[in-house]
């Protein structure tokens, strides 16, 4: 028996709510082995980041090596990496073992509003790591500094997914969260199909939104290294997040933006 299993190369959240804490959850939940490569330590809660303490690039370098080589992964989900040398060294230690699945969420900005990339590694994540992944997964703020292009309204999301694709070699999925309307339209561009699909669903009433960047991201890593077709693997991605903010609105957690419920399936 094997398990499926998933490596998150993200920074932690000791509050819970995102990034390896999230990634850690989100993959146990979608039925896959978890493993973790941790990039930074950030001093956050639910209010806001109050620091980030970077570990050294060769222990991360370190801890991505020691899992692959003993573990191995199905597919690697990416989340915060906050200066270019971290960003080279994370492409270049997962080029030699060739994975299949890569999931890239291009983390700028926390939601509280706390930048967490540097702007000089904005042109070495588009230029370097992106070209080299699976899919990408933006929300609006990040696609338009990717793209250089201003998104106002739902028409211009299929538009910026084909200009995010390097040449249609990326999968893109352009999520809608900061967009106004009532239904959330996330537009995914599959660069093995050559095809742009639309994921619907309801806007839901709630604070608690910390982490739906890195939930969202690992869901869609966990249900690839199920070896779900691309597309199904977004649905299903889709799926569990729009039920774990369902499930998690009304919860009273932190004083600012609160988690959403990764085990809604399991407990209430």
């Amino acid at each position: 028996m094997n398990y499926k299993r998933v490596l998150s190369i993200a920074g932690s959240d000791p509050s819970g709510g995102a990034g390896i804490q999230a990634d850690l959850k989100t993959i146990s939940a979608c039925c896959c082995f978890a493993a973790t490569a941790i990039t930074a330590i950030v001093d956050e809660n639910t209010v806001g980041v109050f620091g980030v303490h970077p570990v050294p690039i060769n222990f991360v370098k370190g801890q991505i090596k020691s899992v692959l080589d003993d573990i191995g992964a199905d597919a690697v989900k990416i989340g915060m990496l906050h200066s270019s040398e971290l960003i080279r060294a994370v492409k270049d230690t997962l080029q030699p073992y060739n994975i299949r699945n890569i999931v890239l969420d291009p983390v700028m900005v926390a939601t509280s509003g706390d930048k967490l990339l540097q702007d000089e590694a904005i042109e070495t994540l588009k230029n370097e790591l992106i070209p080299m992944v699976s899919v990408i997964t933006p929300n609006v703020p990040e696609a338009e500094i990717l793209s250089g292009r201003k998104i106002s309204k739902q028409a211009d999301l299929p538009l910026v997914v084909k200009d995010l694709s390097c040449n249609g070699t990326v999968s893109v999925l352009l999520k809608a969260g900061h967009l106004t309307e009532d239904e959330l339209v996330d537009v995914f561009y599959n660069a093995e199909t050559d095809e742009i699909i639309e994921l619907r669903s309801q806007r839901v009433s709630t604070k608690n939104t910390h982490g739906t960047g890195c939930t969202f991201s690992s869901a869609v890593a966990s249900f690839l290294a199920q070896q779900l077709p691309l597309n199904d693997a977004i649905r299903s991605a889709k799926d569990y997040i729009n039920r774990a903010i369902v499930a998690g609105a009304d919860y009273e957690i932190g004083k600012g933006h609160g988690p959403v419920h990764h085990f809604h399936q399991f407990w209430k």
